[in-house]
């Protein structure tokens, strides 16, 4: 609205500009109060109208659960091959050592195959992903269980 339509100009000289007496038009008199002031007393049939999930709990909030790193053994058939090129193999009793425990990996599921003989350092293992691994020659060991 452009400024010469304004109530102030079109009032000028009447003292308080269409607003009734002074104050009528000034602070938050005339709205209960600021804001959500009030909604639990005098503003309370409007929360009713307008705003029922005002108060109160609502929801569920569920705990966090502990995220498990897995690879299974496809990926881990994948990280060997890596470790080969780029000659970080370590051997132990013609088994080739593969930490996941220090790659922060927590977890070996059965999905895919292992062609070597793996020493595999992990917290946990499916019974697919033993199987498999011992069916190749290799074994499953938990931390600190073995010294590399």
């Amino acid at each position: 609205m452009p400024t010469r339509f304004r109530k102030v100009r079109k009032k000028r000289g009447s003292r308080t500009h269409g607003w009734g007496q002074i104050g009528q038009h000034r602070k938050s008199g005339a709205r209960g109060g600021h804001g959500a002031t009030g909604k639990h007393k005098h503003k309370w049939t409007w929360v009713l109208k307008y705003d029922r999930d005002y108060f109160g709990k609502h929801g569920f909030f569920r705990p966090n659960r502990k995220e498990i790193k897995t690879v299974n053994l496809l990926q881990l058939s994948t990280l060997v091959e890596n470790m080969e090129e780029k000659n970080e193999v370590k051997m132990v009793n013609g088994k080739i050592v593969v930490d996941l425990q220090s790659i922060g990996i927590r977890k070996v599921v059965g999905g895919g195959e292992v062609s070597k003989p793996l020493l595999v350092i992990v917290e946990r293992w499916t019974k697919s992903a033993e199987e498999k691994i011992k069916q190749a020659g290799g074994e499953l060991v938990k931390p600190g269980e073995i010294k590399v």
